[in-house]
């Protein structure tokens, strides 16, 4: 057996995995939960799977005939988590597996989202848990598996054109579509992925889990970065590191010097709050110097601009990589979509021209487009090149 396939006891006696299996993410949560039951009651053969990706700190142990607890805190895959997975794969009466992901999630999510804040970037980490985790490595699984299909609970829509493409569209619920995190799929994937919420919204799948007698469908959705769970990303940096950030400067546009700050991995473009400069007007985190370890503040209206690079470029659908379009862009994960021409500078980069200012592009974010509700692909937006002025 693999070693990275940890069997759990309520797959026992359970017929060998097969090619019209579907192997489910199942995060202990209440989306994921309600995808396994609807395609189990679909006719699809589904297998429960939790990828376990870090060391949490430990769990209470539970009492002996207690329930598992629905909630922790606001992140997901702690072992709580698993244990929920694992009760609702019973509750459904699917197979359940925890994949052993650690070292893999250790090298390609935690290892460069530390890097990219020494960097001066604003990573993330979610999306390239996505493209290196929850698909690449999954998807291998599945398939030496001799598995067909993978499934998540994501709120996206996928759609099989008369062209042999298949395109990915926005999820039904606009409070819930996630098809910004998914942006790096490409075609050989999503000829391999099911994605049964997307055409529900949030209400409709509580309502589902309820139905189903599903334990979590009362759980709180995680809200936190699954390795950060208490939100402080600093501290977390510090403890990686083992030792605090280096302090540097906060600095005017001009380059005179304003104070001392914690060092620019503390901060994020856009940020006021936190800052502790106390001047004549709000100031806000305009730029972030890695080098000189200088911090730009300045008033609100500099946050805006018509014009970012992107990079790290995945085209799912259209033509956009190879020939000027209009499109419509979503800078950062909760923004609406805004107009735009996108043109492209080369075979990895394109430039981003909005039809109106847009606050706070931030490098190290994405930047995804689309098309109507259709979503194309994206890139990570790039630092502007030092003489490059605000359009």
């Amino acid at each position: 057996m693999n070693d990275n396939l940890i069997p759990s006891a309520s797959a026992a006696n359970r017929p060998p995995i097969g090619a019209d299996t579907v192997l489910v993410a199942m995060s202990g949560g209440v989306d994921s939960s309600v995808a396994a039951w609807l395609l189990t009651n679909q006719g699809y053969d589904c297998v429960g799977v939790t990828m376990k990706l870090y060391d949490s700190e430990p769990e209470p142990a539970p009492q002996p005939g207690a329930k598992p607890r629905l909630c922790r805190n606001n992140s997901c895959c702690s072992l709580a988590d698993i244990e929920i997975a694992r009760s609702v794969s019973g509750q459904i009466g699917i197979p359940y597996y925890v994949f052993n992901f650690k070292a893999d999630f250790e090298a390609a999510v935690i290892r460069p989202f530390i890097q990219a804040y020494d960097q001066g970037l604003t990573p993330n980490p979610c999306i390239e848990c996505n493209r290196r985790i929850k698909f690449e490595p999954f998807m291998q699984k599945a398939r030496e598996l001799d598995c067909q299909y993978v499934a998540t609970g994501h709120y996206v829509r996928r759609e099989q054109g008369a062209d042999g493409q298949v395109y990915l569209r926005k999820g039904l619920d606009p409070g819930k579509d996630q098809s910004y995190v998914l942006y790096m799929l490409t075609q050989a994937q999503l000829g391999h992925i099911l994605f049964p919420l997307g055409s529900l919204n949030k209400a409709q799948v509580r309502g589902l889990a309820r139905e189903a007698g599903l334990l979590n469908a009362t759980k709180h959705d995680s809200q936190d970065i699954c390795f950060v769970p208490d939100g402080d990303y600093v501290a977390f940096l510090e403890r990686c590191k083992g030792h605090k950030l280096e302090a540097g400067q906060f600095v005017d546009q001009q380059g005179r010097s304003l104070g001392p700050s914690q060092g620019q991995q503390a901060y994020t473009i856009g940020q006021r709050k936190g800052l502790g400069i106390a001047v004549g007007s709000p100031l806000y985190v305009l730029k972030k110097d890695s080098q000189k370890n200088q911090v730009v503040l300045g008033p609100s209206e500099a946050l805006f601009t018509r014009r970012c690079l992107a990079g790290g470029l995945n085209q799912i659908s259209g033509n956009w990589r190879t020939r000027p379009q209009r499109l419509l862009a979503r800078p950062r994960y909760h923004a609406a979509e805004a107009p735009c021409q996108v043109e492209p500078l080369g075979p990895d980069q394109v430039a981003v021209i909005f039809d109106e200012p847009q606050r706070a592009l931030t490098p190290g974010q994405a930047i995804v487009f689309y098309q109507d509700d259709y979503m194309l692909g994206g890139g990570t937006i790039l630092p502007e090149p030092p003489d490059k002025t605000a359009e």
